[in-house]
């Protein structure tokens, strides 16, 4: 069967990378233009190199070329900002857009989580890195039990954090925490992003925090497995770092529950080292989770078009 045509806009470590897993590992995907708009970026000149149509126009230059009508996904590797005009002109033209900017103009999605539920949406929100790494976990935890509040900690190498990264940290922790909340199913969420400077770098390191109402302990550690095997499906280097933890708490506000629990889980996410760093596993883990929805939905927009 023909597969699905794709364009890439944004040039940098994570369309680079994301390029790369498409070419190599897309089954239903076929890469078709990387869109920048440096001219000197090492993102175009692979491209160009590998045979891919590109431009350093954005995507007013995809939109005058002839391949644009072909496109069937476009993925968004800008800003939250530059999302947010580039989402209003795909949707003008009709495309299908998975955005990978904390922009969040569509409803999130976790490969994982809630996929099957948000698959007919035009534009589809990755989240962010912090994001996919934890809210499967925090999801193992609430559909297992009520959660109140759920907090996570991201810590990602410096060096793997880009402009786009740095310009987008209020957005981050906002985006994050929305869907920790509606996604992961925490009644109140947060989330913290360190940068930490260490040398050599480290790997990402997330820390997951969620106060629960049960005592059922042995149910979350189960669901809490299942989860990262789930994950490690499509991102190898996703692994707990220790067993999960369990602390008895006398009391949270607005909870009167009568066993309280906090639970503690702490994750370790190395990158594949296609185009990034294996310590980069912060922007593995968000290219890995876009070419998991992307083959989803352009099989599925496959089933249809024969059915």
């Amino acid at each position: 069967m023909a597969k699905m045509k794709v364009a890439i806009i944004g040039s940098g470590n994570i369309g680079t990378d994301l390029m790369i897993k498409v070419m190599r590992y897309g089954k239903a995907l076929e890469m078709a233009a990387m869109v920048g708009v440096d001219p000197s970026s090492d993102g175009l000149a692979r491209a160009q190199r590998l045979g891919i149509f590109t431009t350093h126009e954005g995507l007013k230059g995809l939109q005058k070329s002839d391949i644009y009508a072909n496109i069937g996904l476009v993925f968004d590797a800008t800003s939250a900002k530059a999302h947010e005009v580039h989402a209003a002109e795909l949707k003008k033209d009709g495309k299908l857009v998975l955005d990978l900017t904390p922009a969040a103009v569509g409803p999130y999605v976790i490969p994982p989580v809630n996929l099957d539920k948000v698959l007919r949406e035009p534009n589809l929100n990755m989240v962010t890195c912090g994001g996919q790494a934890t809210i499967p976990m925090v999801a193992a935890v609430s559909r297992v039990a009520p959660v109140p509040y759920a907090e996570i900690v991201a810590s990602i190498a410096s060096l793997s954090a880009g402009p786009g990264t740095r310009a987008n940290i209020d957005e981050f922790t906002e985006t994050t925490a929305r869907a920790i909340e509606s996604v992961g199913g925490a009644k109140r969420g947060k989330a913290i992003i360190v940068l930490n400077p260490a040398e050599p770098p480290l790997v990402m390191r997330d820390t997951v925090y969620c106060l629960t109402e049960t005592d059922d302990t042995a149910s979350i550690r189960s669901s809490v497995h299942e989860m990262v095997e789930r994950v490690q499906g499509y991102v190898p280097g996703y692994r707990l770092k220790q067993d999960v933890q369990f602390d008895p708490v006398e009391a949270f506000p607005g909870s009167t529950a009568k066993h309280l629990t906090k639970v503690s889980i702490f994750l370790e996410v190395e990158g594949a080292g296609h185009y990034l760093p294996t310590y980069a596993g912060n922007l593995d883990i968000m290219t890995s989770a876009a070419l998991a929805t992307a083959e989803r939905l352009a099989s599925q927009a496959t089933m249809e078009k024969v059915a």
